[in-house]
């Protein structure tokens, strides 16, 4: 019988196009091989033109007839040590955390740009780097986590001594100098193990989702919340990953909650579910969002979510679409015995400042739009008596084309099972190796 670790090892899939051989492009005509070196050009400008547009930097800070030639920094004259580094970041206007290569809109690139221009590493590479999670497009974060090993003015021997900690160098100040308004460095904590890993030490992630009570049904929604606490296999309120290795779908959820932002039961007042774990699965969280925002609408019963996790029963998901990526917030990391973060009060001044600013802006914007809105609904009522009172509804977090009429969870088309997919991306391992 095939194992898990077998089917993972089969399914590490290059997604990446095939790279040809020497001897598959000896047999190319010479036709053939100036078609590739011209489409080879083309992509290259295309790419260019993409990193231009989007960073219009990267060009001309190579440019040695624009820019005064510096002198490099010689990174074998400094110490290192190694740091946990807390950060937040506004994701709605990112393509993701991680770093693409047809993309400059990533909080990864503009963290290690930041990380370089001010010398506190030479290149990833060599940095003994690991972040904590990993969010996806139009995601944000409160605190993310990242170790990496950076430059130091005191010695290894020196380096967790309390007064060494209170004089080093002040990475938040260094870094936000560089970063960015909607990513903010907010701490960084001293590590004696070199081998402090943010992404595999950590003991608990927690997230929040955000949206307005509205005429939300928030008890039927805790209700729902309640079946997803415990280890379940969350292969229908995930997107599996089986193509990259990702055959085993249990994880522990420790709690999930519908609280509130403010305190008062008010239609406009905001509300989020927090949900701990240690680890996650890919859009599990807007997975789980969805079904919970049906359930408050009262379209779904909080039984749903206990019939999603019977796997033996209902061994295929059920078609629905994901809920919005822009009130997913990575909120919270938790790492056992790390708790001496060194915060500088004027950096975190700066930071709150920062903060506030942008939401000044925000709060103006909003009440742009709330007053254009009001004026509009007074015109609609007064030449349309019957127009309905509400328009807009937490329904339009939930993406893809509404129903016109409403099919329930369970009786809906249902994808490939878990089993199906492991065969399937086999065999297509197999057949793209022969």
């Amino acid at each position: 019988m095939t194992t898990n670790r077998e089917i993972s090892m089969e399914l590490s899939v290059n997604k990446r196009n095939k790279q040809l051989t020497r001897e598959e492009l000896q047999k190319l005509s010479k036709e053939e091989l100036i078609e590739k070196v011209i489409q080879l050009q083309a992509h290259t400008l295309q790419l260019k033109n993409i990193i231009q547009k989007r960073d219009p930097e990267a060009e001309s800070s190579c440019d040695g007839h624009t820019r005064r030639k510096q002198r490099k920094f010689d990174f074998s004259k400094v110490h290192r040590r190694h740091i946990l580094l807390k950060f937040l970041y506004l994701g709605w206007d990112y393509q993701g955390y991680a770093s693409q290569e047809d993309s400059t809109a990533t909080i990864e690139h503009h963290l290690f740009k930041a990380l370089q221009k001010t010398c506190l590493i030479e290149n990833r590479e060599s940095a003994n780097y690991h972040r904590c999670g990993r969010t996806d497009k139009g995601v944000s974060a409160f605190s993310q986590t990242i170790s990496l090993d950076v430059r130091s003015k005191f010695p290894a021997a020196e380096q967790m001594l309390p007064e060494s900690i209170e004089n080093e160098l002040n990475y938040c100040v260094m870094l936000n100098q560089s970063l960015p308004d909607d990513i903010r460095c907010i701490s960084w904590h001293p590590l004696a193990d070199f081998d402090f890993s943010a992404r595999f030490n950590c003991q608990k992630r927690m997230y929040r989702y955000f949206f307005p009570r509205a005429k939300l049904n928030i008890a039927a929604m805790a209700k729902g919340c309640s079946y997803l606490v415990g280890s379940h296999d969350f292969r229908n309120l995930c997107k599996m990953d089986v193509a990259n290795g990702v055959v085993s779908y249990t994880r522990t959820i420790e709690s999930a909650e519908i609280r509130a932002v403010a305190g008062q039961e008010d239609p406009h007042d905001m509300v989020f579910l927090e949900i701990h774990s240690n680890a996650f699965l890919w859009h599990q969280i807007r997975c789980i969002m969805s079904v919970l925002l049906l359930i408050g609408l009262e379209k779904e019963q909080p039984e749903v979510v206990r019939e999603l996790l019977d796997v033996e029963n209902n061994p295929r998901k059920p078609q629905y679409s994901l809920a919005s990526d822009v009130p997913l917030n990575l909120y919270g990391t938790v790492f056992d015995g790390q708790d001496n973060w060194v915060l500088n009060q004027h950096s975190l001044e700066r930071v709150i400042r920062n903060l506030e600013s942008l939401l000044l802006f925000s709060s103006i914007k909003t009440t742009m739009m709330q007053e254009m809105s009001k004026d509009l609904r007074a015109v609609l009522k007064a030449k349309f008596p019957e127009a309905p009172e509400t328009l807009c509804s937490a329904e339009d977090l939930i993406q893809g084309a509404k129903m016109k009429s409403y099919t329930r969870l369970m009786e809906r088309p249902k994808g490939e099972s878990l089993e199906d997919r492991i065969e399937h991306y086999v065999k297509k391992r197999r057949l793209n190796a022969q």
